[in-house]
């Protein structure tokens, strides 16, 4: 049995794109996109290993969900497929392209968060076990929109905490998530970035105003070192939760590239 819950849309016959989640996320986040905007294309959704309904059990460093993914890609698909992912699903993605080469011929990295400064993963790490415990979903809700959600139509967000919080074996109000692993997992971000393998078609989009970025000057240049004729990045005037607040441009950028690697 995967050690990767999955969840898919679209027809099975599709040209198939991975999408991989952020942080606190799960596959199912990426719904009103893949049956909105991408419903003609196969969506696979994994839920990261520590989210959701994918097992919980250590460890979590970015080897294990690297490792993870692959038997997705050996389960789920059949033949080269686009990667699309946001914030650490970005980092994962690049991870991931490094590891399996032309198994992953095209990337959407949106917002990713990848080689990110070990003080401030530091202090977010600190403030996610701070605030990880809810009093209700009315907390969620605002909680949400107060953080990078707030560009997000309040039907998603609803549809966000119907989906994903619960309560745990306390009794206590809080997201389908692993407290360890998503601690753990801030700490991944700040390990040297790498860059995709030099043979991927690249798109990236940054969300401006999130400052300091997830996605930094540093990681964008190296990666249009490694293949400037394969790389573009897009600027986007946006927060963070780039797939639920500009679905049309993330749309846009995987057709794209799906068009480019098609046959």
């Amino acid at each position: 049995m995967s050690a990767m819950s999955v969840t898919t849309f679209g027809p099975p016959d599709a040209p198939t794109v991975l999408a991989l989640h952020g942080l606190t996320g799960h596959g199912k986040r990426w719904a009103a996109l893949a049956q909105r905007h991408l419903p003609d294309l196969r969506i696979v959704a994994p839920d990261l290993l520590g989210h959701a309904y994918s097992s919980w059990a250590a460890p979590w460093r970015i080897e294990d969900q690297v490792a993870a993914i692959v038997e997705v890609l050996d389960r789920h698909t059949d033949g080269p497929v686009v990667v699309v992912g946001h914030s650490y699903g970005g980092a994962l993605a690049v991870h991931l392209s490094r590891a399996v080469g032309d198994r992953v011929p095209g990337l959407v990295l949106l917002d990713p968060a990848i080689g990110l400064d070990g003080a401030r993963m530091a202090e977010v790490a600190a403030a996610n076990i701070d605030t990880f415990y809810l009093r209700d979903a009315n907390d969620a809700f605002d909680r949400k929109r107060s953080e990078a959600w707030w560009e997000v139509p309040e039907e998603q967000l609803r549809t966000e905490i119907a989906d994903h919080l619960t309560t745990d074996a306390a009794g206590r109000v809080c997201w389908r998530i692993h407290l360890g692993a998503v601690t753990t997992s801030w700490s991944e971000l700040a390990r040297p970035f790498v860059t995709p393998d030099p043979g991927a078609v690249v798109r990236i989009v940054v969300a401006d105003k999130v400052q300091p970025p997830y996605a930094t000057p540093q990681f964008i240049d190296a990666v249009i070192a490694g293949a400037p004729d394969r790389v573009q990045v897009h600027h986007e005037d946006c927060d963070h939760m780039v797939p639920q607040s500009r679905p049309e441009l993330t749309a846009q950028m995987i057709r794209e590239v799906v068009s480019l690697l098609s046959p």
